[in-house]
């Protein structure tokens, strides 16, 4: 299975990106609206020029409470690990589960065009247990 095969199969397709010289309590918003674990940081909404996550927030909040109005850009994760949509998911769940990551962008021509977490990936090899169990149940019951 492709990485294009699994954002094919979100729900939505809309990768929610926040200014690197936004607010951590402009962050800690879009979080919450949008319901996600992670934010791509993007002066232009196509540029990856880092990644933040609530963990990010967690980490710098236990250092000092004035971390709520830092920019973005000082708790960012700078150094990214991108894969395209062509690539192999069972390479991407390989490189996620190495580097402990949760949450990696998807660039298409040097542009963003996805974001998969560990929860997309989690869900589709359920799905595709479940199929296999569904054949494996048809074929024994039709002996």
């Amino acid at each position: 299975m492709r990485i294009h095969d699994v954002l094919n199969s979100k729900s939505s397709h809309q990768v929610i990106t926040i200014s690197p010289q936004a607010t951590v309590r402009d962050l800690i918003a879009l979080l919450a609206t949008h319901n996600v674990g992670a934010l791509i940081v993007s002066h232009d909404g196509e540029s990856v020029e880092g990644i933040v996550s609530e963990r990010d927030v967690v980490r710098r909040l236990n250092e000092h409470e004035g971390v709520l109005e830092t920019s973005v850009a000082e708790i960012m994760t700078s150094t990214v690990r991108t894969c395209a949509g062509d690539e192999d998911l069972n390479d991407l769940m390989q490189v996620m589960t190495e580097h402990r990551i949760r949450h990696v962008p998807v660039v298409t021509d040097g542009k963003l065009t996805g974001i998969i977490s560990i929860g997309d990936v989690v869900k589709n090899r359920i799905g595709e247990l479940e199929f296999e169990r569904d054949q494996l149940d048809s074929y024994v019951h039709q002996i």
